[in-house]
């Protein structure tokens, strides 16, 4: 339950407390970016080994055992966003283009294992809207079709579309918002069933 929360506080305080980070405009990834970025790196790596704790305890709980899966998958993808540092995008930090010409191969890791984490985090919801209460039901496919929407948002915004990019770090924080909120609803839907 506590790992949506945490990832979230922990982020807020980070872009808080750079001075040229727009957080309305930059990735949460950029945090790991800075000179004190390694908080936002303990962050991925903190908030993913509490969501594979969650994915294990999901498993043995047996509601889905897909649903597990995929959310253990959700896990390896904010571990592996931890362990591979992004690329610079949309002029953070300062000096630094919109979009690199040649991403780094750090950079290619850290978005492809966001893009499968996100996916599957997206697929859980809808894997846990099967064989449940139709509220819950209703909640975990709304939920998986706005994170996914918000998410492809994003991702279009850190790939400069003009319509987007000023408000890329808004629909992203959006988009997490949703996700991790299912996430930690979930985990007390089936800490209390």
């Amino acid at each position: 339950m506590a790992a949506g929360p945490l990832f979230t506080v922990a982020y807020l305080l980070g872009g808080a407390s750079r001075v040229d980070y727009n957080p309305l405009r930059h990735p949460v990834s950029s945090l790991s970016l800075s000179r004190s970025g390694w908080t936002q790196t303990v962050n991925f790596l903190f908030t993913g080994s509490l969501t594979l704790i969650f994915a294990v305890g999901l498993w043995r709980a047996g509601p889905s055992c897909w649903g597990a899966l995929l959310v253990g998958v959700w896990a390896v993808g904010l571990l592996g966003a931890g362990a591979f540092r992004t690329d610079p995008v949309s002029g953070y930090p300062v000096g630094t283009p919109d979009q690199l010409q040649r991403p780094t191969r750090a950079g290619v890791l850290h978005d492809l294992f966001s893009l499968i984490g996100f996916l599957a985090l997206a697929a859980a919801c809808f894997v846990f809207a099967i064989s449940n209460s139709p509220g819950w039901a209703l909640y975990s496919i709304a939920s998986g079709v706005l994170f996914a929407a918000t998410m492809a948002l994003a991702s279009a915004a850190f790939s400069q579309h003009q319509r987007w990019v000023d408000l890329g770090g808004l629909i992203q924080r959006v988009s997490l918002t949703i996700g991790l909120t299912w996430q930690t609803l979930l985990a007390v839907r089936i800490l209390h069933g």
